[in-house]
């Protein structure tokens, strides 16, 4: 019976006379439900006895009816019974019999009653067209909203007005206000007469702009539903499938005179305004030349950004990790993050001793007061490339770290916020990359706040050529993030809407996105002229009145502040800028502590250097090694049913724990299993990193009996061991690589790999690795220890996933081919890992790949790791490891030397290989098939970069007689040797030449036909073979 109350009691006729304030008193508003109304097929606006004072006892009478049809009377249960079944209006109710003459004289004058009733169904349809006035305007009040500071450009890039709302007197002409509102009501889209402007009609509980109220005048719903969406504010939220959010925005936002602002609130605001502002004039006056991407325009950021922190620290946040652009980068370090401006100012000094980057892309770590709250938070600002958005992940990856550290499962304890610029975050596909990973498991920050600075241009490209939405910020729409619209040049309106943002995502968890819809007053830098392109957009920004001078009329008019009091908040700052300027002149060398922006206290000693250059033993005692091959061969939880084919792997891996050997997924299981022993915490992540690509790895198991009951063997080895973390990711590289690359930054104390499904796969990824791990330390003076695990091999199947393209990352290594270093230098092979910029490996043993993975923890710094891991090695015979090459005392061998015959006779050694990885076998089979095992010496490099000089050199000097020549599997244009070639030809001191065995130079990593790949094959292995081959070119 609930569409009894609502279709016929509720849409009771009112008219203008009958005030509000009647009809609240006579019927009070009833508490607002979420529940789903019910709905049935036949209408029942024609039972004459359905009034607004009897629909509740209507319905009592139905409950009671569908408990025991028998508790009610005779002619109800008809009635129910006839409603129920679908009987038309006017037929379900029937009357008893009369019992005398006064009763049918009774009866004929209701019925004269009824049929004086005005038109129900008109009632109805009236009350729907204004209840679809109202969603009009919630969903589509933002396009007419007033957003554009300048007044030239629509925010939707679209002039246009929404063809079912009235839209404001300010978008339009009185004249045509007044047309549209006589198109919409007489008889036009919504079938209202022009008398129901005053006629009162009832408010559904989807909206909040009645307050108190529960009916209005159409006049006043259509003046409120302006004032909530058509003015300086436009909400977008109609597009979330969850009503009790949708509910909490309109509440937010609809609410008569909920955004109220006290005086100290607004002295506050003005406060900030002066020192976003008066910060920027001062660069300005005292380096009018330096490029300083300014926030001229958009001064209200400021005083934004510290609204969300103060709403945030209000609410229990006590960690902000921050990621923007360059654009007012130096103002939000110097007013939010409340870095020394002296150290800000020193930044522009010619004499400065620095790092690479300027202050435009250096983060920021520091933990200060929060005044409006009196609670202590530590504001971290992440460094940046001038790549935009690619810092996206990486703040998401550092969010979720500290999150993990501190047992912050819910975010309630740290939070992110992402600062965008609007033709980036509409332009770059690593933003909805970054979005997909917000509600994922393992990678949910429990919501992010995204603000962006809308300046209406993007370098000098016009948004109407920039993107194809109505709005840089639709990207949010996929995961259902509401979307705040503002006008800038209203400070007031951007302070609620953050207000609203930071609590929405102390509510819901959720992202959210604020739109601060500004302008650029210089060019994209302030050498540049934007004039050349936007010549009417800049006409108008000169004539444009200064936010900070608007806003400090506008609180003297109201006598908030008077003048002397808003003029010596200006004179103060200056002060202090002035006093800091001075300081700063005193400062000649760029502190690298001033600029970390994840400090990793402990590992380092107080001036930032290793606490030791050297690395122990990486071997373990046979007994941890036995009992995590015991583990990682057996299923810890009972009752847990997995695969008869995953069994069988499992009682595989307990046979060679028996037979102390290893492969490469055991090997891997005990780098790790070890390192959770110690303490560290190990997170893997990568496209089905949990089963693995080539079903090897198994970390996962299913139980297949019981949906989505798993189990994780690695986290049951020890009973106070760290946490293992292995998580397949969403089918990303450029968004989860960076996300890891944020994870790894916030401990030194944890292993954090990504694996790439194929080895090429890092190549959409690539703005990462070029960005921040190849130059990370040398542009922010930030080490990071994240490890790459990169399928590579050329197996016969084809130029895609065959290369991990080696010779990329060895082309970005630091160090110089043509020197020779000091080979006698105590700890020679540590001061190079110490000097280069990221470790690469190669490995053809699993016994080395577990001492690679251990050695990345046990150095005593950190240094990005690549390791081009194999495919059909994981599965080789030949590729197992025994016990003995892991036990204490063993080490990570850079060089693998000849152990065989050769190796017993080095002068009758006609040729030595050189070669890395998979090719190895090859070269070995094939060498002892031609019966050549004591004439070819065949060494492996297994760390390419830093390239091991000593070693190598003791080789080529143990074999006097031989002629060296490179081997490798991969192309000649591609792969190591141009890499190894020159660092050989150093190392002799340009003695011999170094010859090349392998594929001619492609443009494709391999061949798409498996015949001519064995043929390639069989060429570069004759050519390894044949003594005589460049006798030609001596």
């Amino acid at each position: 019976m609930f569409h009894l109350r609502t279709c016929a009691a509720k849409l009771r006729p009112l008219t203008a006379s009958q005030t509000v304030k009647t009809f609240s008193q006579n019927r009070p508003a009833a508490a607002r439900t979420f529940q789903q109304i019910r709905c049935y097929s036949a209408p029942v606006a024609a039972e004459p006895f359905l009034s607004g004072t009897s629909s509740n006892y209507v319905e009592e009478m139905y409950c009671a009816w569908l408990e025991n049809p028998k508790s009610v009377h005779k002619s109800w249960d008809i009635f129910f019974r006839n409603t129920n079944a679908g009987a038309p209006p006017g037929t379900a109710y029937q009357s008893p019999l009369p019992l005398s003459r006064g009763s049918l004289a009774a009866v004929a004058h209701a019925q004269s009653l009824v049929e004086a009733q005005p038109n129900v169904d008109k009632l109805v349809e009236d009350h729907l067209a204004v209840q679809s006035l109202i969603r009009a305007y919630q969903i589509r009040g933002h396009h007419v909203a007033q957003l554009d500071p300048l007044g030239i450009l629509d925010a939707d890039l679209d002039s246009s007005v929404p063809a079912d709302i009235i839209s404001s007197t300010d978008k339009l002409d009185l004249a045509v206000f007044k047309e549209r509102l006589r198109m919409l009501t007489v008889g036009g889209f919504y079938g209202l007469d022009e008398s129901d402007l005053d006629k009162v009609f009832h408010l559904p509980t989807t909206t909040f702009i009645g307050g108190q109220e529960s009916a209005l005048p159409l006049r006043e719903i259509i003046r409120r539903l302006e004032m909530a969406y058509c003015q300086h504010i436009g909400v977008e939220f109609m597009f979330i499938n969850d009503l009790e959010q949708c509910q909490w925005i309109r509440q937010k936002f609809e609410t008569p005179g909920i955004m109220q602002f006290t005086n100290e609130e607004k002295r506050t605001l003005l406060a900030r305004l002066v020192r976003s502002t008066r910060f920027e004039e001062f660069l300005q006056r005292k380096w009018s030349s330096e490029k300083r991407f300014g926030l001229e325009g958009c001064e209200v950021l400021i005083p934004a950004l510290k609204t969300i922190i103060d709403k945030s620290s209000e609410n229990g946040v006590d960690y902000v990790i921050m990621g923007m652009p360059h654009r007012g980068r130096l103002n939000v370090l110097a007013n939010v993050i409340r870095k020394e401006l002296e150290q800000i100012f020193c930044q522009f000094d010619s004499k400065l001793e620095a790092a690479d980057e300027g202050g435009d892309h250096l983060g920021m770590y520091h933990r200060r007061i929060n005044r409006v709250t009196d609670r202590n938070i530590t504001l971290s600002l992440v460094a940046n490339p001038s790549h935009l958005e690619a810092a996206d992940p990486v703040v998401m990856g550092k969010t979720k770290a500290e999150q993990f550290y501190c047992g912050d499962t819910e975010g309630k304890k740290v939070m992110s916020i992402l600062l965008h610029g609007d033709a980036a975050f509409a332009g770059q596909g690593i933003v909805y990359e970054t979005f997909h990973l917000s509600d994922l498991p393992s990678y949910t920050t429990h919501g992010t706040v995204h603000v962006v600075v809308n300046n209406q241009i993007g370098f000098t490209t016009d948004p109407r050529m920039a993107r194809s939405s109505p709005y840089p910020t639709d990207v949010a729409r996929v995961v259902n993030a509401p979307i705040f619209h503002v006008n800038s040049d209203d400070p007031e309106a951007v302070m609620y809407v953050c207000k609203v943002a930071a609590e929405w995502r102390s509510t819901f968890h959720k992202d959210v996105v604020v739109d601060l819809v500004c302008y650029r007053r210089n060019g994209h830098n302030e050498m540049d002229e934007p004039m050349f392109t936007q010549p009417l957009m800049y006409k108008q920004i000169r004539k444009q009145k200064p936010v900070l001078q608007k806003y400090a009329e506008l609180l003297v008019s109201q006598g908030v502040v008077n003048q002397p009091e808003y003029e010596e908040e200006i004179s103060k700052y200056d002060k202090i800028c002035e006093e800091a300027f001075a300081r700063s002149k005193d400062e000649k060398i760029l502190h690298i502590k001033h600029w970390l922006d994840s400090p990793w206290p402990g590992f380092f000693t107080l001036d930032g250097q290793p606490r030791s250059m050297s690395c122990p033993s990486t071997g373990l005692t046979e007994d941890i090694l036995t009992h995590i091959g015991n583990v990682a061969s057996s299923v810890p939880v009972e009752n847990f049913t997995i695969h008869g084919g995953l069994s069988r792997i499992l009682k595989t891996r307990g046979e060679m724990v028996k037979n102390r050997t290893v492969d490469w997924a055991l090997a891997e299981y005990m780098a790790f299993g070890s390192l959770l022993k110690e303490g560290i915490h190990i997170r893997l992540s990568g496209q089905d990193v949990e089963r693995g690509t080539f079903s090897h790895r198994h970390h996962v198991l299913h139980d297949q009996n019981v949906d989505k009951r798993t189990c994780i063997p690695m986290n049951h080895l020890w009973p106070n061991q760290a946490p293992y973390t292995v998580c397949n990711s969403s089918l990303s590289e450029y968004g989860v690589l960076g996300f890891e690359l944020g994870f790894a930054m916030a401990s030194p104390n944890a292993l954090v790999l990504w694996e790439a499904q194929f080895g090429d796969f890092h190549n959409t990824a690539q703005c990462i690795i070029d960005q921040f791990i190849c130059p990370g330390q040398a542009k922010w003076v930030r080490q990071n220890g994240i490890v790459l695990l990169l399928p590579h091999g050329m197996e016969g199947m084809g130029p895609e996933h065959s290369s991990a393209r080696p010779e990329r990352f060895l082309q970005m290594c630091n160090d110089d081919p043509d020197v020779l270093p000091d080979l006698k230098e105590a700890n020679f092979d540590i001061n190079q890992l110490y000097d280069c910029n990221w470790v690469v490996v190669n490995c053809s043993t699993p016994g080395n790949f577990f001492h690679v993975l251990r050695r990345q923890i046990l150095l005593p710094f950190r240094k990005p790791l690549i390791i081009f891991t194999p495919k059909s090695l994981l599965r080789h015979p030949e590729a197992r490891s025994s016990f003995d090459e892991m036990l204490p005392g063993t080490h990570f061998q850079r060089v693998i030397p000849e152990d065989g015959p050769a190796a017993q006779n080095p002068e009758n050694v006609k040729r030595l290989l050189f070669c890395t990885g998979k090719v190895y076998y090859d070269l070995t089979r094939e060498r002892k098939a031609r019966d050549m095992v004591g004439q070819v010496a065949i060494t492996r490099i297994e760390q390419l970069s830093p390239f091991p000089f000593d070693l190598l050199l003791k080789e080529v000097q143990k074999y006097p007689n031989a002629e060296l020549a490179w081997c490798q599997e991969e192309h000649k244009n591609q792969g190591y040797y141009d890499y190894v070639k020159p660092r050989l030809r150093t190392t002799i001191s340009r003695a011999k030449p170094v010859w090349y065995a392998g594929r001619d130079p492609a443009a494709a990593p391999a061949t798409g036909n498996k015949k001519t790949h064995l043929t390639e094959l069989q060429r570069l292995l004759d050519t390894a073979f044949d003594l005589d081959v460049f006798k030609n070119f001596s």
